[in-house]
């Protein structure tokens, strides 16, 4: 669209005629991201509320569809990224998350991480020294008291507070050890994730030829990186029929992690009662399958 008729059709924000602005929006909608610094400007500079009132739906709708248009293009990938995939999904409530900001947080964590390990080190005391880092250092932990909040579930609100709930507290941890080239990985457990240090040389190793799993040991995220050991995982798997072998010792894909995260991220906002959250983030949840 050109400037020219982009600018008249900024101009009839205000007609008092819905079905005229109807017409509007939906040209306007046509744009991209671009056009948000425009109408930003003219919220600032206008004392009209039904003007700024239908600048801010406007705003956000465009910001909603460039958020779908990216989750679509990420999950048809070949190669998907489980970083990418969370903090695609936390631009739906903060459009304006800046990458850098992210990515410099997880790299200061994992650096912390990696200045403590040395090549003598096996497979769970670099676990140990992660959890240490994690839980005793930065605090990372559950939300308790809040456990059904939706803040839990976006990756700067996690970073910056350090509270989030089982699924997205079991991605940071997969997010760093995959920056730390460890081979840990997300069980999609139905209630709490854990994680799987997956080894097979190692765990052929340590637990015998015959054994048919390539988990040297579980992770429990939720409980401070408690190690739980493959027993107890056998254990839980006779009480629960429902829960295959398959699932405890094959790796979640990615785009099955980030559409847990999804479902997570709906669910709190039921509980809330956010109907037009909740539409969006199905709309999102149905480019995940």
């Amino acid at each position: 669209m050109n400037d020219k008729k982009l600018q008249a059709l900024i101009t009839l924000l205000d007609d008092p005629d819905d079905s005229v602005f109807r017409i509007i929006e939906q040209e306007l909608l046509k744009e991209d991201t671009k056009i948000i610094e425009k109408l930003e400007q003219i919220w600032e500079t206008s004392l009209d509320e039904l003007i700024q009132s239908r600048i801010e739906n406007l705003i956000q709708q465009i910001q909603f569809n460039d958020t779908k248009k990216q989750i679509k293009k990420w999950s048809s990938q070949k190669t998907i990224d489980l970083f990418e995939g969370f903090f695609l999904l936390s631009r739906y409530q903060y459009p304006d998350l800046k990458l850098k900001t992210i990515t410099d947080r997880l790299e200061k964590i994992s650096k912390d991480i990696w200045l403590e390990f040395n090549n003598s080190l096996t497979a769970l005391e670099k676990i140990t020294v992660i959890n240490h880092i994690l839980y005793d250092t930065y605090k990372f932990s559950i939300n308790f008291p809040n456990i059904n909040s939706p803040q839990n579930c976006y990756l700067n609100q996690l970073l910056e507070t350090q509270k989030g709930n089982p699924v997205s507290l079991a991605i940071l941890y997969v997010l760093i050890t995959r920056k730390l080239n460890l081979p840990v990985y997300f069980i999609d457990f139905p209630k709490n994730p854990i994680l799987a240090y997956i080894d097979p040389q190692i765990a052929t190793a340590a637990h015998g030829k015959n054994v048919d799993s390539p988990v040297l040991f579980y992770i429990n995220p939720s409980n401070k990186g408690a190690i739980v050991g493959r027993r107890e995982v056998e254990y839980f798997l006779k009480k629960h029929e429902s829960i295959t072998r398959k699932m405890v010792t094959s790796p979640c894909p990615d785009k099955t992690i980030i559409r847990r995260l999804t479902d997570t991220l709906i669910q709190a906002y039921e509980e809330l009662g956010y109907q037009d959250k909740i539409d969006d983030l199905q709309e999102i949840a149905s480019m995940l399958k």
